[in-house]
């Protein structure tokens, strides 16, 4: 990159010192040959005085012009004084062919111009044009190397910073990669020593039955991990989104929570939602997406609430905003912990099951819909996790209450019945 800033500043200092050049030899020209012809013009030759001398050139600000009169007898004669020696190979006599000669100590622009049988013959000093090249000579050889290496740094200090994003990138494939293939691996290498046992050596019908069933939970286990992959993976790959619906997320979110019934009565866990918003609060998103953002804040709350606690789900609206806020009474999330809360097989230290892939979808999931995080503390301990979405507002009438079952993403086999501050669920018979 420097060595073509380098070449391309040459280039360019090289074109103007040219252009620059020829634009000053060319001023010289045009001041030697107006003299001349005011010379000719002006009957300054009919004035001469007794030492043949012409009258000083007025113009103060350049390099007087020195005329000469030749003719075909003898060398040319110097009519201002202190006019060097004009050699015969010194001048041309093309009116319009100026050359460059070194006369006495320096070098001159030669112009002649007819007069009769003899030539009158001008000359200008170019001392003043070689100066003014010698300043931009010198000024383009200590600003060239000082542009070059500010370049270079620059260009460098850029393809730092924009490289940084890609290593970064690349550290986290790398990271994707490796803990990907540690997840993997537990469960195949529990199928495969299952399957080496189970042929080992004969067996009854019983324990045949037990290394099954182990290796349909293992099997189950690696499905779900592959099923998160390939969802961030295309999450990955940036594929077009699903078409946004207007979605009703207190609906939604009572019918997607409603799939953890069973999970929470297991572990003794009072789950239940407290909706501070109206019916019929809309979002603009895939209702798939949604509902797989509820079911990951439901499943980890339910995992982390411990025995016998509790989660609760809320979903409340102020003025253009919607958020879903799912709190449990489990140990919470360390403020350490909560910058690597959304990395890929990020897990808690408890040892808890799990790849560690849900909040990771779930956050994807957040900023494809254009939602917002909110993590904190429940109150009287436990996480708080929460999303805020704009609130969407159909031009429509606002939907009726028989339309319900109509709203993207809820079943018909769902309803909905409300208690004071909390609703809970119940199958429709």
């Amino acid at each position: 990159m420097a060595s073509l800033i380098a070449v391309l500043y040459i280039a360019v200092a090289v074109s103007f010192d040219v252009v620059d050049t020829r634009h000053l030899v060319a001023e010289v020209d045009g001041r030697v040959q107006a003299r001349l012809q005011q010379i000719v013009g002006g009957g300054s030759l009919n004035t001469l005085g007794p030492s043949h001398l012409l009258p000083a050139d007025k113009d103060v600000d350049d390099a007087p012009v020195v005329v000469w009169v030749a003719t075909t007898h003898g060398p040319p004669v110097g009519l201002t004084l202190g006019s060097p020696p004009l050699p015969a190979g010194a001048w041309s006599r093309s009116p319009q062919a100026a050359t460059t000669a070194f006369l006495g100590q320096g070098w001159f622009r030669v112009l002649a111009l007819p007069m009769g049988h003899s030539w009158l013959v001008g000359a200008q000093s170019l001392a003043a044009t070689q100066h003014v090249e010698a300043v931009v000579d010198r000024a383009e050889l200590v600003a060239g190397p000082i542009l070059v290496l500010a370049m270079f740094f620059g260009a460098l200090g850029i393809g730092i910073m924009a490289s940084r994003p890609i290593e970064q990138a690349r550290q986290r494939q790398l990271d994707f990669t490796a803990d990907a293939s540690h997840e993997l691996r537990t469960p195949l290498t529990v199928i495969e020593a299952e399957v080496g046992l189970a042929l080992s050596a004969p067996r009854d019908s019983e324990s045949y039955q037990g290394t099954i069933q182990r290796i349909g939970t293992e099997s189950k286990r690696l499905r779900h991990i592959v099923e998160d992959l390939l969802f961030l993976a295309r999450f990955d790959s940036k594929p077009p989104a699903p078409h946004n619906e207007p979605v009703d997320l207190p609906t939604l979110v009572n019918s997607s929570t409603q799939r953890f019934l069973a999970v929470a009565r297991a572990r003794h866990i009072a789950l239940f939602v407290a909706s501070e918003a109206a019916d019929h609060v809309l979002i603009e998103a895939p209702p798939g997406w949604v509902d797989q953002l509820c079911g990951v804040l439901v499943d980890n709350a339910c995992r982390y609430a411990g025995e016998g606690g509790w989660v609760r789900v809320i979903v409340a609206a102020h003025g253009n905003s919607v958020s879903l806020a799912v709190e449990d009474s489990g140990p919470g999330i360390r403020p350490d912990e909560r910058p690597l809360l959304f990395d890929r097989f990020q897990r808690g230290n408890d040892g808890r099951e799990g790849a560690g892939l849900g909040l990771a979808i779930a956050d994807a999931v957040v900023r494809s819909t254009g939602g917002k995080w909110r993590v904190g503390d429940a109150p009287g301990g436990g996480a708080r996790m929460e999303v805020v979405w704009h609130r969407f507002r159909p031009r429509e009438a606002a939907l009726q209450k028989e339309d319900v079952e109509d709203v993207a993403g809820v079943p018909a086999n769902h309803r909905r019945v409300r208690a004071v501050g909390r609703s809970y669920f119940e199958e429709a018979t």
